[in-house]
């Protein structure tokens, strides 16, 4: 493909910002790029709830942050035509936050919990006989006048999304019928993402642009996206307003990301890990406070990818750096023992 033929938009936007970013996310099954295998799934028993007009089973959407859980369970809201009510883990202080935001439940309507694993033990218990059974049972008053009342609820969905599937406890986790875990995206399935992205955004961009974008994204759409904004500002003043590979390439070197997706803090974590620890093991409070990086941090947005691309090793006296980390910081392996 030559660098000319460049993938544009026809239409011009005319939306806010905001706008915008809600029309980076895809609306149907068919228009979610990647996860294959979930939405092969999805479409089976959303289709089946459909037929027996029924609300869908409670899904439980876990993996790395920015695979795209939320994108997901707006699709699956779509593709039920239900209404849907987001909120957070942390949001919700107290049992009464979330009889509220059952109680504004239409029949079928769904309820997406992001971070689910952060919201009290008090409110989760809460939710056990809500997707058992659709009902809660509160207090209502104090002391001597305090009295339960049971209240009902309308047949719904609760979609959990979370990047610790391992801290919810049992019996919340057995309560969801469909358990979807999100996988990293493969480089042309990222391709395609930022291809897309950039028609949106009325970028001009070649194939060989989208791929270097793409591979340097950890596979991870969210990111994918992020860089291909500041990789369209870089050509919008350094190339005429064309993402080509070179483009691509001369901006990501400039946010210090390098060819494998590894940006400053991964490249530090390495460093760190192999010059100041000759590689491991070394324990994660002690690496997080050389880097300067809060522990949930590195556990939920540095260590996923440099374990699924195998540049470190978890063992029970700490972190390693493999011969692979070695190579890619051009540094020379020492086997531990």
């Amino acid at each position: 493909m030559e660098d000319n033929q460049h993938i544009t938009s026809d239409e011009l936007l005319n939306e806010s910002e905001f706008s915008l970013e809600k029309t980076l996310r895809p609306q149907s099954l068919s228009d979610y790029l990647g996860q294959e295998k979930i939405k092969k799934e999805l479409a089976i028993y959303i289709e089946a709830a459909r037929k027996r007009e029924e609300a869908l089973d409670h899904v439980l959407l876990y993996g790395p942050p920015g695979l795209g859980k939320t994108t997901m369970a707006m699709v699956v809201a779509n593709e039920m035509k239900a209404d849907i009510r987001t909120t957070s883990g942390p949001a919700i202080e107290k049992p009464g936050d979330l009889v509220a935001l059952l109680n504004d439940l239409e029949p079928g309507g769904i309820l997406f919990i992001d971070e689910i694993h952060r919201m009290p033990r008090i409110a989760e218990e809460m939710l056990y006989s809500a997707m058992e059974d659709f009902f809660v049972d509160i207090i209502i008053g104090q002391g001597d006048t305090a009295h339960p009342v049971h209240f009902p609820l309308p047949p719904f969905t609760l979609i959990g999304a979370t990047t610790r599937a391992g801290t919810l406890s049992a019996p919340l986790r057995d309560r969801f019928g469909i358990l979807a875990h999100m996988e990293y995206y493969q480089i042309d399935e990222l391709k395609d993402i930022v291809i897309r992205s950039a028609h949106v955004l009325q970028s001009q961009i070649n194939l060989e642009g989208a791929y270097e974008v793409a591979r340097r994204s950890r596979g991870t759409p969210r990111i994918a996206n992020r860089l291909l904004k500041r990789v369209r500002d870089y050509a919008e003043v350094k190339g005429q307003g064309v993402v080509t590979e070179t483009i691509a390439k001369e901006a990501l070197d400039l946010l210090r990301v390098d060819h494998q997706g590894l940006d400053i803090v991964d490249q530090k974590f390495l460093s760190t890990l192999i010059k100041l620890y000759d590689g491991g093991p070394v324990g994660l409070n002690t690496l997080s406070a050389n880097i300067g990086e809060e522990i949930d941090t590195i556990e939920d947005m540095v260590e996923p990818f440099l374990l699924q691309e195998g540049f470190i090793q978890r063992t029970s006296r700490g972190r390693m750096a493999t011969q692979k980390a070695y190579e890619h910081l051009e540094l020379t392996f020492l086997m531990n023992d």
